[in-house]
């Protein structure tokens, strides 16, 4: 059975990704910058209706890590929020009640449902609030999020586990649940190239109103500044609500973005 860098067997037959992936993580600051260089472009993205947007930061990331994103989404006219609850160490049953406080907390002030924006961890958050209250959600993207398939096949699960308490095992229906269709319109970005999760726990069942979006040689630290991805995650919130279309993969980062028929190959 294969294991990863850490010497674990992912016990449904996945492969966390190789060493080479998970050293190549540094060239996420290579992403930053040239979001950087290219925020003219950038700007061009479509805008916002004023929605409310929650990001919600990756495993062991904090809302520093979502700044840059806040700030984008925030300039092309969608109200962005922090989720104030400190570093992210896990811990899906834990969170589950402060998050959907959270959430209700933004829906009410705003009296609009919340799209949801989550990196890696993040992600499993927002899609299980998606579950939980879809009727103040209006829309989630998940960037590098290992919600399906044998989500033990990451980089990070003995961390995780060590300071979440948690074993991934823990909550197997919930996350059979979060793993499945959402009652709410979501979009999956994602990388063959990321060093943390294996790049097919990423990628959801797709429909009339389900997409998944791979963009080529992104890395999982860098996948919430890569220009292509902050593009994409523009384009999805600037739907009307209630309206889904899938991503035109046109465009200024088109070379970026792999054919929808490979985004969900094996």
């Amino acid at each position: 059975m294969p294991s990863g860098p850490d010497g674990r067997q992912a016990p449904g037959g996945l492969r966390p990704p190789g060493l080479a992936l998970l050293l190549a993580e540094a060239r996420g600051l290579f992403e930053f910058n040239a979001s950087l260089l290219l925020s003219p472009v950038l700007m061009r993205a479509p805008r916002g209706d004023g929605h409310p947007v929650l990001a919600l930061p990756g495993f062991l990331a904090s809302d520093l890590s979502m700044a840059p994103m806040r700030r984008y989404l925030g300039e092309l006219g969608h109200e962005a929020h922090a989720w104030r609850m400190g570093r992210n160490l896990g811990g899906l049953g834990r969170m589950r009640e402060s998050l959907r406080a959270r959430l209700a907390e933004i829906h009410a002030a705003s009296g609009r449902k919340v799209s949801l924006v989550g990196w890696s961890l993040g992600g499993v958050y927002a899609r299980d609030l998606a579950l939980q209250a879809p009727d103040m959600v209006r829309y989630v993207i998940t960037l590098g999020s290992p919600f399906a398939n044998d989500v033990r096949a990451t980089n990070a699960t003995r961390l995780y586990e060590a300071l979440s308490g948690e074993r991934v095992e823990d909550f197997a229906e919930l996350r059979e649940a979060i793993a499945g269709d959402l009652p709410v319109p979501a979009t999956s970005i994602y990388s063959r190239a990321d060093g943390v999760v294996n790049w097919r726990t990423c990628l959801l069942r797709p429909s009339d109103r389900a997409e998944n979006i791979e963009i080529h040689l992104a890395s999982h630290l860098g996948l919430g500044v890569n220009p292509a991805a902050l593009w994409a995650v523009a384009d999805r919130l600037a739907q009307p609500e209630g309206e889904f279309s899938p991503f035109d993969r046109a465009g200024p980062f088109a070379i970026a973005y792999a054919p929808p028929e490979q985004a969900i190959s094996a």
